[in-house]
């Protein structure tokens, strides 16, 4: 089996990650441990807001619509 450059890049890839991963994840659960929740809250009102508007709730939970297939499939 041949090595060939985009083999070692790969592998090169790789061993960085091994390295750089857990580095990463520390100061990713250090920014975590630092945020203030009422901030944090406070900064997602509007897109939470958003989502309220514009995912409006289903006219129906689609359990009617399922059982009428039943009853059709019964048939």
């Amino acid at each position: 089996m041949r090595v060939t450059d985009e083999d070692s890049r790969l592998k090169a890839y790789v061993e960085n990650w091994k390295t750089l991963g857990p580095i990463l994840e520390r100061k990713r659960r250090e920014a975590l441990r630092q945020i203030d929740t009422k901030i944090a809250l406070q900064h997602l009102e509007d897109a939470f807001a958003s989502a309220q508007f514009l995912a409006r709730p289903a006219k129906s939970s689609g359990l009617v619509e399922q059982q009428a297939i039943f009853a059709k499939a019964r048939r």
